[in-house]
């Protein structure tokens, strides 16, 4: 398969070459409340040791989270939010471990004083899973923050998703929501290169529907971004292995990471790091280019 390649981001000692392989972004959800990991790493020793299993698992960004976006959760309050993400990301830029204090961080949030904050603090790319929309600041914060951000597709909030999953042409209206958030980013000040999207598998979409998302990456990557896909642990692949537990949803994630890459996916955000880091090795060796 050839992949057509985006320009290259180079941050911190790194460039990520767009196609040549898939990038890894790892999940670190400092919260109590996700729908898979909630509670487990609140605590700041807690998170760096999870960064730490996933940075040297071979994950090429950690993307640090303080609001939960499972379905049904609801806003916590800024204060809180900056409370539970700004200290990790400060304590990872302080690591002793060299590799650790330089792994490119991502924050997910829809706040742009999070956002903000969080550069600040040494996070590398903005993680929006409104596309921009929650926060009328947020594009033009990323701007004159200078950083990536990433867009992803999102009906409702997370509080009232999964209410209306209705869609009249589904992968349309979600190429015209990135379409249409591509071009403000792009009015705002963020260059195109820029500029990653996401989907929104599990965002206000039913089961059935998630899998005409990954079957349609070549289409999203025709908006001329890299594409990045989450389908970790999610319901859609509990409803499919009749599987409520999510952690237990590994080898299911590891057929839809397979899928992704096999469309031309340029970033998977999964919480299993080694797991999902092996499976992309091999899917890119027969998908993207031979083992040297």
């Amino acid at each position: 398969m050839t992949v057509a390649k985006f320009p290259a981001w180079t941050i911190r000692d790194r460039t990520l070459h767009w196609g040549d392989r898939t990038v890894i972004m790892g999940v670190l959800n400092v919260t109590p409340d996700s729908f898979s990991d909630g509670g487990l790493y609140q605590s700041c020793d807690a998170a760096l040791k999870q960064a730490h299993h996933l940075i040297h698992a071979g994950a090429d960004i950690l993307d640090i989270g303080g609001q939960s976006t499972r379905p049904g959760a609801a806003q916590i309050s800024l204060d809180e939010e900056l409370d539970r993400v700004i200290p990790v990301i400060e304590a990872l830029r302080c690591s002793c471990d060299l590799t650790l204090r330089n792994a490119l961080i991502s924050v997910d949030t829809t706040r742009s004083a999070v956002a903000r904050a969080a550069v600040r603090a040494g996070a590398d790319i903005v993680n929006d899973i409104s596309g921009g929309t929650f926060d009328d600041a947020m594009l033009a914060t990323v701007a004159d923050l200078g950083v990536p951000v990433i867009l992803m597709h999102i009906r409702g909030t997370p509080e009232t998703m999964q209410n209306d999953t209705e869609y009249a042409d589904l992968i349309d209206e979600i190429c015209g929501f990135l379409q249409r958030q591509i071009e403000a980013a792009i009015a705002a000040g963020i260059a195109h290169s820029q500029i990653v999207i996401d989907p929104g598998i599990g965002f206000g979409k039913s089961y059935a529907q998630n899998l005409d998302l990954l079957r349609s990456i070549p289409t999203f990557r025709a908006l001329g971004c890299p594409v990045l896909i989450g389908p970790s642990r999610k319901s859609f692949i509990g409803w499919i292995l009749d599987q409520p537990d999510p952690t237990q949803r590994v080898w299911g994630t590891a057929a839809a990471c397979c899928a992704a890459i096999a469309g031309g996916a340029d970033i998977l955000r999964v919480h299993d790091g080694k797991e999902m880091v092996e499976v992309a090795k091999v899917a890119d060796a027969i998908w993207r280019q031979p083992i040297p």
